[in-house]
């Protein structure tokens, strides 16, 4: 049974400047192919799709390309952009507004203002910064901020700092790896302890970190201010979205870890091809150990809780 009405807080937004620049540079995300993008084009395909309401995010490769000052103005301008979208259809749109790390200043003023002055839905990661993860020390200011506006942290994979594998975009292999690393690194150096008010989603299922919690609450052995069981509370403090993950193999694990309420609808639009997403919507409908009510809260009433404008 599909839900009438799902509220996606994974999909991508394409501004035409930040394309260009995109194209100018030969920049991609991790090798995957920069596909067309315009809102009127996004909306149709929610509504083949049964989407309410997309919340909008960059992708990689971000909004920092390089230089510290042309990532703010980068940023500022991504964000405005998407601002007049949720402005003009706040029922179809939300928004993720782009952060610019590794530029703390920059990054800072740029999540006050997105979420103060343009009011939007929270903010989006990329899992690393030019090879700066998310628990470095040095961006506790950031965090500090965001957890005291109780912001919603859409996290969302980059190309590691490693070469590709031949024929194999970082899409495809890479991105849940380097969602996995940030988030334990957050986890192990305090981040997710520290700031309590933030909600946190990892794209895809969280990666590998499902699967192999437990694993990694081995991490405590090596760091002595842990252990194995306040690893694992922080690692279910998480949420997740089932962007290209929602699979025979994948939900039994997403589900058997998330804490309740923290599983998300995604849909990666559109980097993800509507004729690709279909087939994940179909798994996701078609799983056949829903308990009662648990579709339709994936589908929507977890992120309504997250996102209360939208209830």
């Amino acid at each position: 049974m599909t839900s009438p009405a799902r509220i996606d807080v994974h999909q991508h937004l394409i501004p035409p400047a930040y394309r260009r620049i995109l194209d100018e540079r030969g920049l991609s995300a991790g090798g995957w192919p920069t596909p067309s993008w315009d809102a009127d084009s996004a909306i149709a395909m929610m509504d083949r799709r049964a989407i309410a309401t997309g919340i909008l995010s960059l992708s990689a490769p971000g909004s920092h390309l390089g230089e510290d000052s042309e990532a703010r103005t980068l940023a500022r301008s991504i964000n405005e952009y998407g601002a007049e979208l949720v402005k003009d259809r706040p029922d179809r749109f939300g928004q993720f507004a782009a952060i610019p790390l590794p530029d703390i200043d920059g990054a800072v003023a740029e999540a006050v203002h997105a979420l103060d002055e343009l009011r939007a839905d929270g903010v989006v990661l990329m899992s690393n910064a030019h090879g700066r993860y998310l628990g470095d020390p040095a961006y506790e200011p950031l965090w500090v901020e965001l957890d005291a506006r109780a912001a919603v942290v859409f996290i969302h994979p980059t190309a590691p700092a490693v070469p590709m594998l031949p024929g194999q975009p970082s899409p495809l292999v890479d991105f849940p790896f380097d969602t996995t690393r940030t988030a334990v690194d957050m986890t192990v150096n305090g981040v997710m302890s520290r700031h309590t008010r933030m909600k946190v989603i990892l794209s895809h299922a969280g990666g590998f970190l499902p699967y192999a919690a437990y694993r990694f609450a081995g991490a405590a052995q090596f760091n002595p201010h842990t252990t194995p069981d306040s690893i694992l509370t922080n690692l279910r403090r998480f949420y997740f979205d089932t962007a290209l993950s929602a699979t025979p193999t994948s939900l039994p694990s997403l589900l058997a870890f998330a804490a309740p309420g923290h599983v998300l609808y995604g849909s990666d639009f559109p980097f993800a091809s509507e004729q690709w997403g279909n087939q994940f919507d179909a798994f996701l409908d078609g799983y056949q150990d829903w308990p009662p009510g648990q579709l339709h809260a994936v589908n929507r009433g977890n992120a309504q809780v997250l996102f209360p404008r939208l209830a």
